[in-house]
């Protein structure tokens, strides 16, 4: 029997969450401000900038000076191309470990989790002369399979997990039905692990979007994402606070925006099994 929760836990809990919450948005909420604020205003004290008069200055400086359109399209096109490329891989991998396990299921699960925790700077020489050697330095095509390939074990985890939860028996009975190989993956798994497909496509996506240790090494200008974007404005002159604010903000709005209204999907299919 579950226990009651009383009205003084409850405002306590709610207190709680607002106040992490604040904390975590705040530092946003600052970016924001300081990017409709002078340079000048942009280094005094918070309450000075607060009462700073507002500007666009900031935005047409950055615009002026960057194509900030062919960076956010390097960015869609790097994150979808490689979340949706690591989906057709990662799906039939973790059907396959989901519903045909093996003895080794868990260590190649376990394996594929160890990859995750290889500094990246480790193979960054190898993985630099691969591509020069190919041409594929400063290229969009290199930079979508380099990040499908590392966030492909959280894809097959991910996937996995949901898929143990799908009962087995709904799989045998479309067998039993006549259902092929296919039309059992197609029609019956797909729409059933649909929350759960969701969360991993939007979190990998943010994932990929996010990604600046590969995209300042391998990229130059033309295959550039947002990440080189923001990056191109801390210079050895010095930190422009306003400029760098405002291409973060223009950086991080596409984002945002995505993980707002998709917030839903994204608990519901993190969540996904939780409660049986």
């Amino acid at each position: 029997m579950a226990r009651a929760v009383t009205p003084r836990r409850k405002a306590f809990n709610t207190l709680a969450a607002w106040i992490v919450g604040v904390l975590v948005f705040f530092p946003i909420l600052w970016i924001v401000i300081l990017s409709f604020k002078t340079e000048g205003d942009a280094i005094k004290t918070p309450l000075a900038v607060l009462s700073a008069p507002w500007t666009m200055e900031s935005y047409a400086v950055v615009q002026e000076r960057s194509d900030y359109f062919r960076h956010f399209w390097n960015s869609v096109v790097i994150s979808l191309g490689s979340t949706v490329i690591g989906l057709v891989i990662a799906v039939p991998s973790a059907w396959a470990m989901a519903f045909v396990p093996g003895r080794r299921t868990k260590d190649v699960l376990m394996w594929m989790l160890s990859t995750k925790m290889l500094p990246p700077v480790g193979v960054l020489l190898p993985i630099y002369l691969i591509c020069q050697s190919l041409g594929l330095l400063d290229t969009k095509i290199a930079l979508v399979v380099i990040l499908m390939l590392i966030n492909l074990p959280i894809m097959i985890w991910m996937l996995y997990t949901y898929f143990k939860e799908i009962p087995r028996d709904i799989l045998e009975a479309a067998r039993m039905d006549g259902a092929s190989l296919k039309e059992e993956v197609l029609y019956v798994l797909l729409p059933m692990a649909v929350p759960g497909i969701a969360s991993t496509l939007l979190l990998n996506i943010i994932l990929a979007w996010n990604e600046s240790f590969w995209t300042l090494n391998l990229t130059a200008a033309k295959a550039a994402p947002l990440t080189a974007f923001i990056a191109s404005y801390s210079s050895p002159e010095g930190l422009f606070y306003a400029k760098l604010s405002a291409a973060s903000t223009m950086a991080i709005a596409p984002i945002l925006i995505m993980g707002w209204f998709s917030q839903k999907q994204l608990v519901r299919g993190l969540t996904f099994g939780a409660v049986k």
